[in-house]
C-alpha cells in the first residue's frame, strides 16, 4: 500500500495548471455559491491552451527588446560586450537553476523514501503534500529553464551577427579599447542631441561633463548646425532620417577621434597600455619565443 502511493505520487507530476481543476480547487471555494463551478469549469476547459500560449512568454525580454532597448551600443564590439554580457548573466542564471533542480530532487527523493517508512496517517498526507508542491515548483522551473535557453541562443546568433557585420571571426581586447573612443564620443553626442531637442536645441549640463572629460569643446556649435540642417528639411515637408543622424554622429568621432588621447596625455595618462592587455604579445617576447 506504501509503495502504490509512492509511484502514483511519482507518475501523476503536476504543474501550476493541473491544480485549478474542479477536483482541486472546489474544495478552496464557498461552497454556497454555484456560480463559480460554472467559472472552475471553463478554466478547467480552455487551461491548456492558455498552457501552451504561455510558453512562448518565459523569458524576461523580447528578441525585439534584446536588440532595440537592452544593448543600444551604438558600435559593434560595444554591442559584442553587452551582447556578451547577457549570454554570461543569463549562462550563471542556468547554472543556479541546474543546482536548484538537483536539490529538489534530493528533497523529493528524500521525501518519498520517508514516506513509504511512516505509518502515521497524518504525517504521510503532510509529506505528500511537501511532494506534490515540490513538483509543481519544478515543473514550473523547467519552463523558465527552456526561456533562457532560448535568450543565450538568440543572443549566441546575434553575437555571430555582429562578427558577420565587422567581417571578423573574434575581437581582441586591443581592438576592444580602441573602439571605445568612437563608442563614447557618439554616445555623448546621441544623448547630447536627444537632450537638445527636447530643451530648446542647448546641451545640457551632464553631457557638457561627459563631452569635456573626452577632451572635446565647442560640441554645441556642432549641434546648433545640425539642428539647424534638421529645421531646414522641417520647412521643406521633409524628415530627418535616421541615417542622417548617425552619420553625423560618425563624422564627428571621426573628427574628434584624437581629442580623448590628448586631454589624456595633458593629465600624464596613457589611453592605452599594451602591457595589460590579455591578447597583447611584445614583438621583443615573440623574438624570444621562435
Amino acid at each position: 500500500m506504501k509503495n502504490k502511493t509512492v509511484s502514483n505520487l511519482g507518475n501523476n507530476r503536476k504543474d501550476s495548471y493541473s491544480l485549478v481543476t474542479r477536483e482541486s480547487i472546489s474544495p478552496c471555494l464557498p461552497q454556497d455559491k454555484p456560480e463559480y463551478k460554472q467559472m472552475v469549469a471553463n478554466i478547467a476547459k480552455n487551461l491548456p491552451a492558455i498552457r501552451d500560449a504561455s510558453s512562448n512568454f518565459h523569458k524576461s525580454h523580447s528578441q525585439f527588446m534584446a536588440v532595440t532597448v537592452d544593448v543600444t551600443a551604438l558600435t559593434p564590439i560595444r554591442a559584442m560586450k553587452f551582447t556578451l554580457a547577457e549570454i554570461e548573466n543569463t549562462k550563471v542564471a542556468l547554472t543556479e537553476a541546474y543546482f536548484n533542480s538537483k536539490k529538489a530532487k534530493i528533497k523529493l527523493e528524500r521525501w518519498e523514501s520517508k514516506l513509504q517508512e511512516t505509518g502515521d496517517l497524518f504525517e504521510r498526507q503532510t509529506i505528500e503534500l511537501k511532494i506534490e508542491r515540490m513538483q509543481v515548483a519544478m515543473e514550473h522551473s523547467k519552463e523558465l529553464v527552456g526561456g533562457a535557453v532560448r535568450k543565450i541562443n538568440s543572443f549566441i546568433n546575434q553575437y555571430n551577427n555582429l562578427l558577420a557585420h565587422v567581417k571578423k571571426e573574434g575581437i581582441t581586447e586591443e581592438e576592444y579599447e580602441k573602439e571605445e573612443v568612437k563608442y563614447h564620443i557618439m554616445t555623448a553626442l546621441k544623448q547630447a542631441l536627444i537632450s537638445a531637442r527636447a530643451s530648446g536645441g542647448r546641451i545640457d549640463e551632464g553631457n557638457h561633463i561627459y563631452l569635456f572629460e573626452l577632451g572635446i569643446n565647442g560640441a554645441q556649435l556642432e549641434l546648433d548646425a545640425y539642428l539647424h540642417t534638421e529645421m531646414e528639411l522641417l520647412k521643406e515637408g521633409k524628415a530627418p532620417t535616421h541615417e542622417m543622424t548617425l552619420q553625423w554622429m560618425e563624422a564627428l568621432a571621426e573628427k574628434w577621434a584624437d581629442n580623448p588621447r590628448i586631454f589624456a596625455e595633458r593629465r600624464g595618462f596613457s589611453l592605452l597600455d599594451e602591457q595589460s592587455l590579455v591578447n597583447y604579445v611584445p614583438d621583443e617576447i615573440l623574438k624570444e619565443v621562435s
